[in-house]
């Protein structure tokens, strides 16, 4: 119940992931992301413990693909998941479990990947990822959300949906975007309005935390 993208910003070096789903707090179980290495996703019958152990293999010197494999190799339970990476150079790999009965699917674009199940239709994935494609140039956090409008457009889920969320990373160990939409009627509209409202603070933010000397005084929060 739960359509999602993992994405890389060749210009800048961005890394992120976009979700949403009929359940709530999805963005504190589905999308994993560390500056430098890559995203994760992992949904249905989510198991969060899969996000940091595939983030751990990337670090490593694994690739998305090899990543990948070795969670199916070694998790007892991963045929109940649905798993989407992507590395650093923009490389991606994904994983339909056996025991995933919905209509499901995924869809790969250059520095993309798109999965989802209970889905209204098995092409939303690839609607996706051809949506994230069309404008390289944009910041990472826009092309994500523009892939989650277009995954709706196509279909979407069967469950009407109610949580959001937007994660990015950059250069930082902390996120440059996370924001979160809970039991909202429209959460992607949401997402993008708080998106709209955060993205000229979002550079600010990190000052904040790495330079903290450079903000002019006085200065709130």
């Amino acid at each position: 119940m739960t359509f999602s993208l993992v994405g890389w910003c060749r210009r800048t070096g961005m890394i992120g992931a976009a979700v949403t789903t009929s359940g709530i707090g999805v963005g504190s179980r589905c999308p994993f992301a560390r500056a430098g290495v890559g995203a994760v996703l992992t949904q249905h019958r989510t198991d969060p413990r899969i996000g940091p152990r595939a983030l751990d293999l990337l670090a490593s010197g694994l690739g998305a693909a090899d990543a990948v494999a070795q969670l199916v190799e070694t998790d007892p339970d991963i045929e109940w998941r649905q798993v989407a990476v992507i590395d650093a150079t923009g490389a991606t790999a994904f994983h339909h479990g056996a025991r995933i009965a919905s209509v499901h699917g995924a869809g790969e674009g250059e520095g993309c990947c798109a999965i989802g199940n209970i889905l209204r239709d098995p092409g939303v994935p690839r609607a996706m990822a051809d949506a994230f494609e069309t404008a390289p140039g944009s910041h990472l956090a826009d092309r994500l959300l523009h892939a989650l409008q277009a995954g709706l457009a196509a279909g979407g889920e069967v469950r009407p949906l109610a949580s959001a969320a937007l994660l990015v990373v950059h250069r930082e160990s902390f996120p440059l975007v996370d924001l979160r939409v809970e039991l909202d009627p429209r959460p992607i509209d949401q997402l993008a309005f708080l998106w709209e409202l955060y993205r000229p603070q979002a550079e600010l933010y990190v000052r904040r935390a790495v330079d903290p000397q450079s903000i002019p005084y006085p200065e709130v929060t």
